[in-house]
């Protein structure tokens, strides 16, 4: 791999509620302790069920959201520490895809004025009679007519709003994107057509992604290495798409993957046990309730993601060949 543009240290967030109107106040840590590099011209995904921390950690990664413990640098830069008129400064280095393309999208803009809006914020604004084109290269470079610069979002599919996302998130010429599920809403030809707009993205610009999404397919497929979530923790960092993993989640996950090719399916055997709440986790691995390896030690020691001789890095006191 190559140098990391982005790197994570002990990153984590807590949020704060009640439970209920009167009840006690309660804390659940959303991110819990991530350390990880992310390197420049490189894709690096991120799964894992619903509620493992992967959006929270796409939010923390851009500082979009404040952390609660250690630190995410930016091409050497300490993002955490920089005031805001310098962290707006080195956001045009790093954008977003929004999961959503029907809410990323202001109802109110034509789709022109989306597409100008990094740089008015920016203070980058090109003269009037330069704007026009500035939209039309930006419809040309992801795909879209030029007519549609006149059109609202409504009047768009959700393929073309995510294409505008993805339009609006390059203006700036960034060097590192966060995707996050920018194809979970969309129909799977839709899909394919965003997964190879950003190969093509990635391949002529060079950029760096932070892919987050469900499928662990789409995954091993679009990305140069693969991180697996469970419960705010990291559990396996696998350094290339193709490895076998080796976490009993991990493997949990890839035999959930559905094969079109029917000679290829596999019997789906669904996860015992229940999931922990995120407000009240257990002493050990957050997984040895539905692990049917755990031992007396998993439920009672953390295990800590360490390098695996195998390649790559795990959290498991009892891994898989």
């Amino acid at each position: 791999m190559s140098a990391p543009l982005v790197s994570m240290r002990g990153l984590g967030r807590t949020f704060v509620n009640r439970k209920g109107l009167f009840g006690a106040r309660r804390s659940m840590r959303a991110v819990d302790d991530v350390t990880l590099d992310i390197p420049a011209g490189k894709v690096t995904g991120v799964v894992g069920e619903s509620g493992c921390g992967k959006s929270t950690l796409a939010r923390l990664a851009l500082r979009l959201i404040e952390a609660s413990s250690g630190s995410v640098t930016f091409d050497g830069t300490d993002i955490g520490s920089l005031e805001p008129a310098a962290m707006r400064q080195i956001r045009r280095r790093m954008q977003m895809v929004f999961q959503d393309p029907y809410s990323s999208l202001d109802p109110r803009y034509s789709i022109a004025d989306c597409l100008l809006e990094p740089f008015a914020i920016q203070g980058l604004m090109p003269p009037a009679r330069q704007r026009a084109a500035q939209v039309d290269d930006l419809l040309d470079m992801v795909g879209l007519a030029r007519s549609v610069a006149s059109s609202f979002p409504h009047q768009l599919s959700g393929g073309q709003k995510q294409r505008v996302g993805i339009a609006r998130a390059l203006a700036l010429k960034p060097q590192f994107l966060v995707l996050d599920e920018p194809t979970a809403s969309l129909d799977v030809s839709i899909q394919a057509q965003i997964i190879a707009l950003l190969e093509r993205f990635r391949d002529d610009f060079g950029l760096a992604y932070l892919f987050i999404s469900h499928d662990l397919g789409l995954v091993r497929y679009f990305c140069d290495q693969v991180v697996v979530m469970y419960l705010g923790r990291i559990v396996e960092v696998m350094d290339r798409p193709d490895a076998r993993p080796r976490h009993p989640y991990s493997r949990a996950l890839l035999n959930s993957t559905f094969a079109p090719d029917p000679a290829k399916r596999r019997v789906v055997t669904p996860m015992a046990g229940e999931i922990p709440s995120p407000f009240a986790l257990p002493p050990g691995c957050a997984f040895a309730a539905r692990c049917p390896q755990a031992s007396a030690l998993c439920k009672a020691e953390r295990p800590t993601l360490a390098e695996s001789t195998a390649g790559g890095r795990i959290a498991c006191h009892h891994p898989q060949d």
